[in-house]
C-alpha cells in the first residue's frame, strides 16, 4: 500500500526541524532549543546538505495536497521562497556569501548577542559555542577558496571593510575583542577565557585571509549587473518587477517626499529651508541625548508608550508581546538599528538594537522616534511577534523560518507613515524625521537599482549629474544630499547597498504594496471598511511574497 501523502504543514515542520540541524545559528536566531551549543558547518559540505535540504523539501510539497486555503497559501510561499534559494544555490552565491551586514562573518559574531547568560549551564553553553568558532571559521574561509577557484568572488569593497570588522571583533584595534568581553563576564566558567581567545585569533586569521587571499581575487566592481541583480530583487520583494520603471518611480518618489519635507521645514522654520529646520532641531538640547545608557532609555520609554496608546485601540496586543527589550549593541558592526525577535516560546523577548558609529556619544532624537515604530510597534516587533503567536493560522515554517524583506520591511515603513496618520508625529521635528527616513528609503531604490544595473542617471527634478554611470560617490553624494544622515551612516548605507544587492528597495517597494492593497479594501468596502480588522486580517497571513500578499490582501473581505 502506497503511503498517504504528506500534508503541507508535516512539510513545513519537518523542513524547520532539519533546517535547524543544519543550522544551529538560525536555530538560536529563531528561539528553537536544542542546537546553542552548536555552529553551522560553513565549509562547502554545509552548502551542499543546505541545496540538498532544499531540493528534497520542493520534492515533499509537489507531493502535498493542500486541504484549505491556509494551506494552499503556504504551499504557494514555500514554493516561492525554497524556489528562490534553490537559484541561488544553483548560481553559486552562497560561495561568495561576504558583505558588511549580514553574511557568515556578522552572524557568527552576532549569535552570541542571543544567548541567555544568566546561569552558569547557560556560560557553560556559551564556552561549548565558543570552543566551534575556530572550526566554523576554517569552513567558511574553505568556501571563500573554493568560490575563487570557481570564479565567484565578492566585490573587493566587501572584503576591506569586513576584513576590519573581523580585527575589531578580535582585538586588533583600539580596545578589547568582543569574545574576551564575553569571558571577562563569566569569570567561574572553566575555560571560557582560552576559548574566547581562540575564538579572537580565529576571527584573527579570517581577517588575514581576506586581504591576503580573497582581496586579491576579489571584483573590482561592485555592480552585480543585469544578470544577478532581478534575482535578488525578487529574492527580497517576492515580487516581478519592471525594474526600470521602479528606478523611475524611485526618483518621481523622491521628489514628492523632498516637497513635503520643504512643507514640514517651513513649519519649523518660517521661511526656512530644510537644511535651517534640521540646524534649528540639532540646536534645541531638549532633543539631544547624551551617551549610550540615555539612548537605551529613551528608546524604551518610547516603545513602551506606543504598546500602551495602541493596544487594544488600533491593535489587539496579547500581553506576552507586549514586552519589547530596547539594547545598544556591541561595537564592531555598521551603524544601524535593527531587530530580533522573540523566541519560540516567547522565554525570550523581541529585541530593538541601536548599532552606533564609534565614539558616538550625542543623539538627536527628532530623527529617530520614527525608527522606534519601525523596528518596534506598530512595526517589525507587532507583525513578527504576532506571527510567532499565530499557531492557530499558520504552520511552523511562517511562524519561524521565514521573513520576506519586502513584506516585513514594507510593513515597517507602512507602520511609520501609520503613526503619522494616528497622531503619534505631531510634532513637526518628529515629522519631518519621518519624512526624512521615506526619502532615504525612496533614494535607496534609486541607488540600489541604478548602481547594480549600471544605469545611468536621468533628468531628474533636482539637476544632479545628468547622464552619469552610479560610482560609490555619486551613490554617497545623493544621500547625503537628499537626506540627514550623518557621514559614517552615509557610508555605511552605501556599503551596505553594494553588498546586499535587492534588499535596499525592499522597503519603499514593500510600502507601496501595503498601501495599495489597504486603499483597495477601502474602495470595495466603502462604509464598512475598518483598519483595525484590516490590518488583523492581513498580519493574521503571516509572510507572503507582495505579488502573493496582493494576491491574498484583494480576497478579503
Amino acid at each position: 500500500m502506497d503511503a498517504a501523502p504528506p500534508s503541507v504543514p508535516d512539510v513545513a515542520d519537518r523542513y524547520v526541524e532539519d533546517l535547524c540541524s543544519l543550522s544551529p545559528m538560525l536555530a538560536t536566531y529563531l528561539g528553537v532549543s536544542g542546537h546553542d551549543s552548536e555552529l553551522d558547518d560553513l565549509s562547502p559540505a554545509g552548502i551542499a546538505e543546505g541545496e540538498a535540504l532544499v531540493r528534497r523539501t520542493l520534492a515533499r510539497l509537489a507531493g502535498a495536497a493542500p486541504q484549505d486555503d491556509r494551506d494552499r497559501v503556504a504551499r504557494s510561499l514555500m514554493q516561492e521562497r525554497l524556489g528562490l534559494e534553490l537559484e541561488r544555490y544553483e548560481a553559486g552565491l552562497p560561495f561568495a556569501n561576504l558583505n558588511v551586514l549580514t553574511s557568515p562573518a556578522q552572524d557568527l559574531r552576532q549569535v552570541f548577542d542571543l544567548m541567555p547568560n544568566a546561569t552558569r549551564d547557560d556560560r557553560d553553553v556559551v564556552r561549548l559555542r565558543l570552543d566551534a568558532v575556530p572550526g566554523a571559521i576554517g569552513g567558511l574561509v574553505e568556501t571563500y577558496r573554493e568560490g575563487i577557484r570557481r570564479d565567484l568572488v565578492p566585490a573587493r569593497r566587501q572584503v576591506v571593510e569586513v576584513a576590519a570588522q573581523c580585527r575589531r571583533w578580535a582585538g586588533l584595534e583600539d580596545g578589547a575583542g568582543f569574545f574576551s568581553g564575553l569571558a571577562d563576564a563569566a569569570p567561574d566558567v572553566p575555560g571560557l577565557a582560552a576559548a574566547a581567545a581562540a575564538a579572537e585569533a580565529a576571527y584573527a586569521e579570517l581577517a588575514r585571509f581576506l586581504v591576503d587571499e580573497l582581496g586579491p581575487a576579489a571584483a573590482d566592481d561592485d555592480a552585480v549587473g543585469p544578470e544577478r541583480y532581478p534575482l535578488e530583487a525578487r529574492v527580497f520583494t517576492g515580487a516581478h518587477l519592471d525594474l526600470q520603471q521602479t528606478y523611475q518611480w524611485g526618483w518621481d518618489e523622491l521628489a514628492r517626499i523632498e516637497d513635503e519635507k520643504a512643507a514640514v521645514a517651513r513649519a519649523i522654520v518660517p521661511g526656512g529651508s530644510v537644511a535651517d529646520a534640521v540646524a534649528a532641531l540639532d540646536a534645541d538640547p531638549s532633543r539631544t541625548i547624551h551617551g549610550p545608557d540615555a539612548l537605551r532609555g529613551w528608546m524604551q520609554d518610547l516603545s513602551d508608550g506606543a504598546v500602551a496608546g495602541l493596544k487594544g485601540t488600533h491593535f489587539d496586543i496579547p500581553d506576552s508581546i507586549s514586552t519589547l527589550r530596547c539594547e545598544i549593541a556591541p561595537p564592531g558592526g555598521n551603524a544601524c538599528a535593527y531587530y530580533t525577535g522573540p523566541s519560540e516560546d516567547l522565554s525570550r523577548p523581541g529585541t530593538m538594537w541601536w548599532s552606533l558609529a564609534p565614539g558616538q556619544e550625542d543623539f538627536s532624537t527628532w530623527q529617530e522616534v520614527t525608527t522606534v515604530y519601525h523596528e518596534g510597534v506598530p512595526g517589525h516587533h507587532l507583525q513578527v511577534a504576532q506571527v510567532t503567536l499565530n499557531a492557530a493560522n499558520l504552520n511552523r515554517f511562517q511562524r519561524t523560518a521565514c521573513f520576506v524583506s519586502g513584506h516585513g520591511e514594507g510593513w515597517a515603513l507602512y507602520a511609520e507613515r501609520l503613526m503619522d496618520e494616528l497622531g503619534y508625529l505631531e510634532d513637526p521635528g518628529h515629522r519631518l524625521g519621518m519624512l526624512d527616513g521615506q526619502a532615504l528609503r525612496a533614494a535607496r531604490v534609486v541607488v540600489d537599482i541604478g548602481a547594480h544595473l549600471r544605469l545611468r542617471i536621468p533628468p531628474n527634478p533636482f539637476g544632479w549629474r545628468t547622464g552619469e554611470v552610479w560610482t560609490a560617490a555619486s551613490m554617497r553624494e545623493l544621500l547625503a544630499a537628499r537626506t540627514t544622515l550623518e557621514p559614517t551612516w552615509v557610508r555605511d548605507e552605501v556599503n551596505r547597498y553594494l553588498g546586499w544587492p535587492g534588499q535596499a528597495i525592499s522597503y519603499k517597494v514593500g510600502e507601496r504594496v501595503w498601501l495599495a492593497s489597504r486603499e483597495d479594501a477601502r474602495r470595495r468596502q466603502g462604509v464598512g471598511f475598518d483598519l483595525k480588522a484590516f490590518h488583523a486580517a492581513a498580519l493574521d497571513l503571516g509572510p507572503l511574497g507582495l505579488d502573493l500578499l496582493s494576491q491574498e490582501l484583494a480576497r478579503l473581505g
